[in-house]
């Protein structure tokens, strides 16, 4: 295939993803130096789009960032009043005290908000900087200096036709080049899995372990509202088939988010995420919160949960990862855009300096220090083996010896150290054979309701004629591998009904219904043959979350 001639601009510091690493680092880079040039560059039809998160803030890093963001109107005006958190068996459920957590867990001083519109008023603060902000622009090539390092991106291709060849609208896209290229794209980014491999980033750290969040928006009876409350809870429906739970936050304007998160090394190819979601709501304290309410928005996001032994070497020749890319979400607090803003700070702080200095290219050794050595690393480090404990024990015995572990951790010392991951999310999926199918009840369409119209309040559109953003390394293995060895489980761990097999024998056929993609990434984690690549779509396709 002939090279494409693009057109080509030049920028200081070239930053993918408009999410809060991103848009962190892109305003400290301001901060720093007015003069820098910055573009930021965002898949989503509009900043926020794309953002899918609890969300509580802890405020750490915006307090950083901007000391003064009430006063700026940001939108984090619901503060935490009330925290709960339970284990539910099927009918019934215990609370269980806060007293004997971990001080860590206390999210009393933070706040109830939604991260896409988080993210929107950030950009405000960004362009009022001059920092230029390019939304429906994907980003789906990497350019590579003459010295092997990052140089830039190429974005805002458009108008492939679906075979790959270049339409009669076709759109080259142009080349953005920066002296530092930051990959903020959240977990499991494309251009970040690129990194990691050629530079082999991972070659120190334990694998990156991923759960799947799934997340409803509800407006509910006000008589039942409660702003500022926030409920966890454990146990019922997972039991042992999977470790998880949910979250339920009570934000403003009588609406509620009510979420569920279900680890992705579960070992039953026949275990459904969101059917468990589903089931979940039927709970008599969730059906009862919920009943006589409607549901008004639906997205999913995985979610990284390797914790401290997982992160990657962040700095690369020309660049570096922030966020989400490098997997900086504190498991036990479901909570990682504290860190992401930290992330991006230390970035930008790492960059402005180098340039200032003279450099361009080269590896920012200094942000992956602070990175892990900082406020980041310290918050992650005291959680470090609840993940591979509750992999190993557990609910009951992984969260005993974890929460003694954080304590300790408090104190500063652990009794067990770190302690590692194993497998992949992936290699954790066990034979069919070893399995037994699990029988879920069919969606009410009040409380619970299947994934095709669940999709449809996720606002996702994909333009149809362009080549399928999901792709097979080798098309024969759905139907060949997975489909007899693991029961075809890309039929039930897509939380938007992407992969289906029709036809029964030998007309059976693997159908991938893109169009219907919320970007979640989990066909390219839990795939048991990683024969599964997720890619970007052309800019601006995917779901267009209002306030998630």
């Amino acid at each position: 295939m002939a090279e494409t001639a693009r057109e080509a601009m030049e920028y200081d510091v070239v930053i993918v993803g408009a999410g809060p690493a991103g848009l962190s680092a892109a305003i400290r880079l301001k901060q720093l130096d007015a003069d820098l040039s910055v573009v930021v560059l965002e898949k989503g039809s509009e900043v926020g789009a794309h953002i899918l998160s609890g969300a509580v803030l802890d405020t750490c890093g915006l307090d950083r960032l901007m000391p003064d963001w009430k006063e700026r109107g940001a939108p984090i005006t619901v503060p935490v009043k009330e925290d709960n958190f339970y284990l539910l068996g099927e009918a019934g459920k215990v609370r269980v005290p806060n007293f004997p957590m971990p001080p860590l867990m206390n999210n009393h001083g933070n706040y109830i908000v939604s991260m896409a519109n988080v993210c929107r008023w950030m950009a405000e603060q960004a362009e009022a900087l001059g920092v230029e902000i390019f939304p429906g622009m994907s980003c789906s090539e990497l350019v590579w200096g003459d010295d092997g390092r990052v140089a830039g991106v190429v974005a805002g291709e458009f108008g492939r036709n679906a075979d790959g060849t270049e339409g009669s609208s076709y759109e080259p896209g142009m080349e953005l080049l920066g002296k530092y290229v930051f990959l903020s794209e959240g977990v499991r980014g494309s251009l970040s899995k690129q990194v990691i491999a050629k530079y082999n980033l991972s070659k120190d750290s334990e694998p990156q372990k991923y759960g799947l969040g799934m997340k409803e928006i509800w407006e509910i009876d006000p008589a039942k509202h409660k702003p500022g409350t926030v409920t966890h809870t454990m146990g019922w429906p997972l039991g042992k088939n999977a470790g998880g739970g949910s979250f339920i936050y009570h934000l403003d304007n009588n609406q509620v988010y009510v979420g569920f998160v279900v680890h992705l090394n579960y070992k039953n190819p026949y275990l459904f995420p969101y059917m468990e979601f589903q089931r979940f709501k039927h709970h008599p304290m969730i059906a009862d919160l919920l009943e006589g309410g409607k549901r008004v928005a639906y997205g999913a996001r995985a979610i990284s949960e390797g914790g401290f032994q997982s992160i990657p070497q962040t700095a690369f020749p020309g660049g570096a990862l922030l966020g989400c890319s490098a997997g900086l979400v504190n498991v036990p607090r479901i909570k990682g855009n504290h860190n992401a803003m930290l992330s991006g700070i230390h970035a930008a702080e790492a960059a402005h300096d180098a340039i200032k200095a003279g450099r361009s290219g080269d590896t920012l050794v200094d942000y992956d220090k602070e990175l892990k050595a900082g406020p980041v690393g310290k918050d992650l480090k005291k959680v470090r083996n609840v993940k591979p404990l509750w992999s190993k024990f557990g609910l009951a015995a992984g969260l005993g010896i974890g929460g003694f572990d954080m304590w300790t951790n408090t104190l500063g010392f652990s009794l067990i150290g770190t302690l590692g991951h194993g497998k992949t999310d992936a290699e954790a999926t066990e034979k069919a054979d070893k399995h037994k199918p699990i029988d879920y009840p069919k969606p009410d369409g009040k409380l619970s309701f299947d994934r095709l119209t669940n999709v449809a309040f996720s606002f996702t559109n994909h333009e149809e004629s362009q080549p399928a953003h999901l792709k097979l390394k080798d098309p024969s293995i759905p139907v060949a591998v997975n489909l007899p060895e693991y029961a075809g489980p890309s039929a039930r761990y897509c939380p938007a009904g992407v992969y289906e097999f029709v036809g029964e024998g030998a007309d059976t056929k693997f159908q991938i219904n893109f169009q219907n993609c919320v970007h979640c990434k989990t066909c390219d984690i839990k795939d048991p043959s990683q024969n599964i690549e997720w890619t970007v779509p052309q800019g601006g396709d995917g779901p267009n979350y209002p306030n998630m």
